[in-house]
């Protein structure tokens, strides 16, 4: 997926500032509290929210469902863009439980980086290791972030050693903590030399940085305990010794991930994640197509649809397909071909997300995640161009594991059940037949799926 050819032009200034990636874990490693930061720090929202929020307090943005509100998990991939800085990052926060990973698999293919959450009292669990394999056959480049270090957690070397072992691949620490559970301080920023030093008292500050000079620096005693000062300064010299070092090309392509340890509920160690990937993260990757690649600097528009999610706003009973922009420049109300069925369509109310709020797109550039409503021409796989027969390729298929039939207890109600069995078939969740004779129908549906690719 990672083209490294010197000879590849440099990408327009608009494409080269984005960055498209999605967050990946276990359940409860804390994705969604991590997502909310992103969102809070990048100035999207002014109060972070809360996965599991009682009483008046605010939930969280992409946790939006009902059913993920009452049972504070994420039940589907939710989409959302936002600026960092000079940066446009498109985000998108995938469900960690199995039951939901078909989503998550086919939003792997529509990213161009992974953010790995690993939970520092559990380390790699299974889902992580599932999701991980899934990011290894893409060549996806992965950053690792150790939550909840403000708990009890294991042994840094340990995590490190853990990850290393059963993902097989290099780890290098971005950060170093400073000791854990409530000892825990905050981290070393091994990368830029500076102190970082959580806030408990505020949730939603960013942490105070303090310039060092290297680990020698006096000023270190100031801040920190004399036992975990000396503690600090031999583990990362273990670290600087054991490790390897950070290298942008092994990064790139998947061999290496750097790590940052913190605490998403605390809001602390989210800030250097942020710099890393839009400092480290992948600009917008060449996508697989038959009878060619794509290359984002290319000039005319294409996109797949990788995901498409019905009743999103439950007062219009829409449709939309996410499309992943795969090359070009996009302006609101242009014309381009449904390949699958060669017709022309005319895009004249695109979207960009922010979870279930939504906003009109007047353009938008390769990499960008945009929404299209429409009522059930698109489809996952399709693909969007301004002519050409491009096939997207990659994009994951299932094999059903249950078989069901399916008719309506009252007979006046079968309509609205072929309706709802057909938006649950566009979705990617089932495949639905009608039988020749008789009423009813077989669904065959997927559950915990094992990916392959389609075509």
């Amino acid at each position: 997926m990672l083209d490294h050819a010197s000879n590849r032009p440099s990408l327009p200034p608009e494409i080269a500032r984005r960055r498209t990636f999605a967050i990946i874990s276990h359940p409860d490693a804390g994705k969604t509290t991590l997502t909310e930061k992103f969102l809070l720090f990048g100035g999207a929202i002014q109060m972070a929210g809360q996965v599991r929020a009682k009483g008046e307090a605010r939930r969280t943005r992409s946790d939006f469902m009902q059913m993920e509100k009452d049972r504070g998990i994420s039940v589907s991939a939710s989409a959302m863009s936002f600026e960092y800085g000079k940066y446009r990052f498109n985000l998108v926060d995938t469900p960690g439980h199995s039951d939901f990973s078909e989503d998550t698999y086919r939003t792997l293919t529509a990213v161009d980086a992974a953010v790995m959450v690993i939970d520092g009292a559990k380390g790699v669990e299974s889902q992580t290791q599932k999701l991980f394999e899934v990011c290894r056959m893409r060549d996806l480049p992965i950053l690792t972030f150790c939550n909840k270090m403000d708990r009890e957690s294991r042994d840094t070397f340990d995590i490190i050693d853990e990850i290393q072992e059963n993902l097989a691949i290099d780890v290098t620490p971005a950060s170093w903590p400073i000791g854990m559970g409530r000892e825990f301080l905050g981290c070393y920023d091994l990368i830029n030399d500076r102190l970082e030093l959580m806030d408990r008292a505020d949730r939603n500050v960013v942490a105070e940085s303090v310039k060092i000079e290297g680990l020698d620096d006096p000023a270190l005693a100031d801040h920190i305990p004399a036992d975990l000062l000396e503690k600090l300064r031999e583990e990362v010299e273990m670290a600087r010794e054991l490790l390897p070092r950070f290298d942008r090309q092994a990064m790139a392509e998947g061999t290496l991930t750097p790590i940052w340890f913190g605490s998403a509920i605390n809001s602390f160690g989210v800030k250097e994640l942020m710099e890393g990937i839009a400092g480290y993260g992948p600009e917008p990757q060449v996508q697989t197509a038959t009878p060619r690649e794509v290359a984002p600097e290319e000039g005319k528009v294409t996109g797949f649809v990788f995901k498409v999610q019905a009743n999103m706003d439950p007062k219009h009973r829409d449709r939309v397909a996410f499309v992943r922009l795969a090359s070009g420049h996009f302006k609101r109300g242009m014309k381009l071909t449904h390949v699958r069925t060669k017709k022309p369509m005319a895009i004249s109310n695109p979207v960009l997300f922010l979870a279930s709020d939504r906003e009109l797109a007047e353009e938008a550039w390769a990499g960008d995640i945009m929404g299209i409503p429409n009522h059930g021409q698109l489809r996952i796989g399709d693909a969007l161009t301004e002519g050409e027969a491009l096939r997207f390729t990659g994009i994951p298929s299932f094999a059903p594991e249950l078989l069901q039939t399916c008719r309506a207890g009252d007979p006046l109600k079968a309509k609205h059940l072929e309706k709802a069995l057909m938006q649950f078939a566009e979705e990617g969740a089932a495949k639905i037949f009608k039988p020749s004779f008789g009423s009813g129908f077989i669904c065959l549906l997927y559950t915990s799926p094992s990916p392959r690719d389609r075509g």
